[in-house]
């Protein structure tokens, strides 16, 4: 499930800005990692409420997948006149896609019985999924610059759908739930979440977020300006680091705990950003391959934890709407702070020209300035509960 679902998104999330390039779209590059996190917005909570309370949700997943594979086949054959209409087509495929980013974590939660030891191992399939993309569509065929990859995603996504009607029956959890604003809004979700350790690190998810957005969008972009041939294959040696850490990830988690594990991710951001305004304006390779590789770090003491995080903190029956919340926040709100602030920055310093080399550095120390701020305020103000404590709380 993990496999096919990142090679869905590895295929042509990384390629599309060098593709908008090539067709004279450049300026709105930035939309094209708008619509991704509008979509977070618009749906998981609800899509979140669905798997929990009236449809299994291995067939949420699957009627998602196919409607999704129809609206990003289409962009493909959209040409850079009509860059309304492209973009229109990305956002119908992410409406339908970004749930599922939420949806396939509890249906994965739902059939384990160690989430901390079995889902990073689960998990990994997904970075797997996303190297195999970046692989095919940037080293073997060669089309960073094409409609390819996004066909290519368009197929992989028809067959995810076909196949999650395969998965493990996952049944919804609260079926007698009322039908009241509170219920469709998850404030129920909200209210086992309302401590201070679950504030702070909602907050710090959504902040490093925005930096995550400019990486997404513009790493690629620059790694083509920097003269690096294949920037998708490229880029997937960040996948191929994660792979290795979510091996090592129950051990990690283990020994450090969550706080020094994602004080460890949010360090990752910084040093990574470093590295790339180092490299400019020269374009030095080693810096930017370094900063690539820091990935394995970045995600999965970040991200993969937070998940593990947030499934402690709620309800078997509140696990679909508490990981559609994470994904609001941080796939959401973060991401489309980040996509429209990078945007602007990549239209103000470098006036939509990825070839001039020098506004680079600004680019990216702003960023790397911003996930310091989230290390720092992480550091002094997240404090994890321990068992007992959260027992007489609750």
């Amino acid at each position: 499930m993990f496999f096919i679902q990142f090679f869905i998104f590895g295929s042509w999330y990384v390629t599309v800005g060098n593709y908008m390039d090539a067709i004279g779209l450049s300026e709105v590059i930035h939309w094209a990692y708008t619509i991704g996190p509008l979509s977070a917005l618009i749906s998981p909570f609800l899509l979140g409420r669905l798997a929990d309370r009236y449809f299994p949700t291995e067939k949420v997943l699957g009627v998602l997948n196919i409607l999704g594979s129809f609206a990003i086949g289409a962009a493909s054959f959209v040409d850079g006149s009509n860059g309304g209409l492209f973009i229109f087509l990305l956002l119908l495929h992410t409406i339908c896609f970004f749930p599922t980013l939420g949806l396939a974590s509890t249906l994965a939660f739902h059939h384990i019985d160690s989430p901390e030891k079995q889902f990073p191992i689960v998990r990994v399939f997904g970075s797997i999924g996303w190297i195999v993309a970046g692989v095919l569509v940037s080293a073997v065929l060669q089309a960073d610059e094409t409609a390819l990859p996004i066909r290519i995603a368009s197929v992989a996504s028809m067959v995810m759908g076909i196949y999650c009607f395969t998965l493990p029956h996952t049944p919804p959890r609260a079926k007698h739930g009322g039908n009241t604003l509170r219920d469709i809004l998850g404030l129920d979700a909200l209210r086992q979440l309302n401590t201070r350790p679950f504030i702070v690190f909602i907050l710090c998810e959504l902040l490093i977020s925005i930096p995550l957005s400019t990486y997404y969008a513009y790493a690629p972009v620059y790694i083509n300006a920097a003269g690096i041939a294949s920037p998708a294959f490229t880029m997937s040696f960040g996948q191929m680091t994660e792979v290795i850490f979510m091996f090592f990830m129950p051990v990690i988690l283990i020994r450090l705990g969550v706080k020094k594990m994602i004080l460890f991710g949010f360090m990752a951001w910084v040093v990574r950003f470093v590295f790339f305004a180092g490299s400019t304006p020269d374009g030095i390779i080693w810096m930017i391959i370094a900063g690539i590789l820091l990935h394995g770090i970045c995600f999965d003491f970040v991200y993969i934890a937070g998940q593990i995080f947030i499934d402690r903190q709620v309800t078997a029956d509140m696990r679909g709407q508490a990981q559609g919340f994470l994904v609001m926040v941080r796939s959401g709100v973060g991401l489309l702070i980040g996509a429209q602030a990078s945007g602007w920055l990549f239209n103000t310093l470098l006036n939509a020209n990825a070839m001039d080399m020098e506004p680079w550095r600004l680019f990216w120390l702003l960023p790397a300035g911003m996930a310091l701020l989230v290390l720092l305020g992480f550091w002094f103000f997240f404090h994890e509960e321990k068992p007992a404590q959260k027992a007489t709380n609750a």
